[in-house]
């Protein structure tokens, strides 16, 4: 296994600081994050919560096929979004909570096999054991019915 990478390059001050992310794969760019996307909502940039939302989402959905795939079932499609929620702490802030939701199509399989497989897959990804410290991690997951 080798490292993966994401850089930043950050100019400013403070709140009127501007930075940039980049990933080795090019995936993100010199994408803009500052303080205006990360706390006043501003769509032009990213921030570092959707961005381990997505990571999280990315591996709890692999994670939940390759599970499927073990226990001889094939997933058609999986569609998942984490929520990160940044809270005012003291004179700071911590993430204390991610709300998992994913539906996914998977035939041949019941609702409670599916939650069984899709629980385990939620405590088993990597991203899920590093973001262990995070006091609430939830997970609705909701079985499509196969065409």
């Amino acid at each position: 296994m080798t490292d993966k990478i994401g850089s930043v390059h950050w100019e400013g001050r403070g709140q009127k600081g501007l930075g940039s992310i980049s990933t080795e794969t090019g995936a993100l760019k010199g994408y803009p994050y500052g303080f205006a996307a990360r706390f006043e909502d501003d769509r032009r940039g990213t921030n570092p919560e959707e961005i381990l939302g997505a990571a999280l989402a990315a591996c709890f959905t692999m994670a939940f096929s390759f599970a499927c795939d073990k226990a001889g079932l094939a997933t058609i499609d999986i569609d998942t979004k984490a929520g990160v929620r940044l809270s005012r702490q003291g004179d700071g802030f911590v993430i204390d909570r991610i709300a998992l939701t994913m539906q996914a199509t998977v035939p041949g399989i019941d609702d409670a096999k599916f939650q069984e497989i899709a629980a385990a897959a939620k405590r088993d990804c990597p991203l899920s054991k590093a973001l262990a410290a995070i006091p609430e991690i939830t997970l609705q997951a909701t079985l499509r019915a196969a065409a």
